[in-house]
C-alpha cells in the first residue's frame, strides 16, 4: 500500500510542474486509530479516526505554499494543484524558500526500525475490552478508590513523500498506548488523583495492563495525607518518568527558527559548555521501537545520530534548510525525533537518594512554563522530602524557579534507568542547590 501512495505523491509532483511550478515536494499518508475508554467498569467511549490526505508544497516564480486536500481521486487532483499553483503566484516572493540541497537525501540509513508490529491492525473489540477491565481490576484495587478511568489506543498508518529534485521514500510505523487515572478519598474533602500511560510500538511491549492500573493507584495512595512543602534551597532527585518535561524546555529552543526569531538562549553558544559535564543529549532518530524513529525527516533530510549536548558542551542545533539559509547555518534536521539523554555511571534511584541525603524527590509536575529567550523557568511539583536518604512524607504544593542552563549547570548526577516509554529518554537526574516556594 506504500508503493501506491507513493505513485500518488509522485503524481502530484507531475501535475504541480506541469501546471507551472518550477519545484514541488508531495506528500501522501494513510492512518487509522482506534480508542476504548472505560470509566469504573463500565465502557465509556469507543472512537474510531481513518485519515487519508495529500499535500504539496510549491515553489513558483520565487514564491511559496502548501496546501492539503483529502481527496485523491486523479482528476480531482489536478485542478485542486492547478488552483494552487495560481494562488502561489499571487504571494510574495521569498527567496530563501528552495527545496533541500538532493545531497542531504543521500546516506540514508538500510536498517530496519522494528516500529511496525503487524498484528496491531487486527486487535479486536473483544481484547480492548480485556484491556479495559485489566487496567480497571488494578486501578481500583483498594477501598478508598473514588473512580477510576482506563484507557487503550492502537493506531497504525503509512505515507510516503516525493519531490521534483529526487527525493523518494516511504513510510510505515504502529503504536500502542494505555493508561489509567485513579481518584482515591482522603481526609475532608481532598481527592488526589493519580496516572500512568506507556506507550510502545508493539503489543508484546506493553507492560501488563493490570500492573499500568495498579501503578495509577500507587501515585494516587502515595498522596494520601500530604502537606505543603517547604521553603528551602536544597537537592533536586527527578523521576525518570518527569525528567522528559525538563529536557523539552530545555532543547525547545534549540533551533534556528527560534534563534531567527530572537527567541532562544542557545543563540551564538555553539561550542560553548554551558552545562554540568554529566549532561549529554543526543537525538536519536533510528532509536529501535523508538516513539519518534524515522529514516528521514518531513524535508526528507537522511536520519542520523545528532549530538545536542556533549559533556555539557553545545554541539549542534536543529536546523531546517529555510532557516538554515536565513541564519546562514548548515541544515541539519528541524525536527525532534528520540531525543535521549545519556546514563551516567551504574547508580539507580536508590543509590541515588542515599548519595543526596536530603532533599526533595519530584514526582510531578503542576503547570508551571519556561521562557525559551532567557531560559527563566517556573514550575509547580510536588513528590516526596528525602530524609537521610529515603524517601519520606509526601510534601505538595510547591514551585521551582530559576534558569534552565543554571539549573543544568548544577547536574550532580545520572542515573542508568532511562524512562523508555516516551519519545524523550532521560534517567534519574540529581539537581543541587534548586529553590523551593512553598510554606
Amino acid at each position: 500500500m506504500a508503493e501506491a501512495l507513493l505513485d500518488q505523491a509522485a503524481q502530484a509532483v507531475e501535475l504541480a510542474k506541469a501546471a507551472g511550478a518550477a519545484d514541488a515536494w508531495a506528500s501522501t499518508y494513510r492512518r487509522r486509530e482506534v480508542e476504548f475508554t472505560g470509566r469504573d467498569g463500565e465502557l465509556e467511549k469507543v472512537q474510531e479516526n481513518t485519515a487519508r490526505a495529500v499535500s504539496v508544497e510549491l515553489y513558483v516564480d520565487g514564491r511559496y505554499s502548501t496546501h492539503s486536500t483529502t481527496s485523491l481521486r486523479a482528476g480531482r487532483l489536478e485542478s485542486f494543484i492547478t488552483e494552487a499553483v495560481a494562488l502561489t503566484r499571487a504571494l510574495e516572493p521569498d527567496e530563501h524558500r528552495q527545496l533541500p540541497d538532493p545531497a542531504l537525501y543521500e546516506g540514508r540509513a538500510e536498517v530496519d526500525l522494528e516500529i511496525v508490529d503487524g498484528s496491531v491492525g487486527s486487535i479486536s473489540r473483544e481484547q480492548r475490552r480485556v484491556w479495559l477491565e485489566e487496567l480497571d481490576t488494578g486501578a481500583r484495587d483498594d477501598e478508598r478508590v473514588v473512580s477510576a478511568t482506563g484507557y487503550v489506543s492502537d493506531g497504525h498508518g503509512e505515507g510516503a513523500s516525493a519531490s521534483s529534485n529526487g527525493f523518494s521514500g516511504t513510510w510505515k510505523n504502529t503504536a500502542i498506548w494505555a493508561g489509567a487515572s485513579t481518584t482515591v478519598r482522603d481526609e475532608g474533602d481532598k481527592r488526589p488523583a493519580g496516572g500512568y500511560w506507556v506507550g510502545t510500538r508493539h503489543v508484546k511491549g506493553q507492560p501488563g495492563m493490570r500492573s499500568i492500573g495498579a501503578e495509577a493507584l500507587r501515585r494516587a495512595l502515595r498522596q494520601l495525607g500530604a502537606a505543603k512543602g517547604p521553603t528551602r534551597q536544597t537537592t533536586m532527585i527527578v523521576d525518570p518518568q518527569q525528567g522528559g518535561r525538563l529536557i523539552r524546555s530545555l532543547v525547545g529552543p534549540a533551533s534556528a527558527r527560534s534563534i531567527h526569531q530572537g527567541r532562544s538562549f542557545w543563540a551564538g553558544k555553539v561550542g560553548e559548555t554551558l552545562f554540568s559535564e554529566l549532561l549529554t543529549i543526543t537525538d536519536e532518530p533510528l532509536l529501535p521501537r523508538g516513539l519518534a524513529s524515522r529514516l528521514f525527516d518531513g524535508e526528507g533530510i537522511a536520519s542520523k545520530p545528532m549530538q545536542l549536548v556533549e559533556a555539557g558542551t553545545i554541539r549542534n542545533l536543529y536546523v531546517d534548510t529555510y532557516y538554515g539559509r536565513k541564519t546562514g547555518m548548515a541544515p541539519t534536521t528541524g525536527q525532534r525525533s528520540n531525543v535521549v539523554v545519556a546514563s551516567g555511571g551504574d547508580k539507580g534511584l536508590t543509590e541515588l537518594l542515599a548519595d543526596a541525603g536530603e532533599g526533595i524527590y519530584v514526582t510531578d509536575w503542576l503547570g508551571g512554563n519556561s521562557d525559551g529567550t532567557t531560559g527563566d523557568y517556573s514550575l509547580g511539583v510536588q513528590g516526596h522530602e528525602v530524609v537521610d536518604g529515603q524517601l519520606g512524607p509526601f510534601i505538595g504544593e510547591m514551585n521551582i524557579t530559576g534558569n534552565l542552563a543554571d539549573l543544568f549547570a548544577s547536574l550532580v548526577a545520572v542515573g542508568d534507568d532511562p524512562w523508555p516509554h516516551r519519545s524523550t529518554l532521560t534517567p534519574t537526574m540529581v539537581f543541587e542547590g534548586v529553590q523551593f516556594s512553598g510554606t
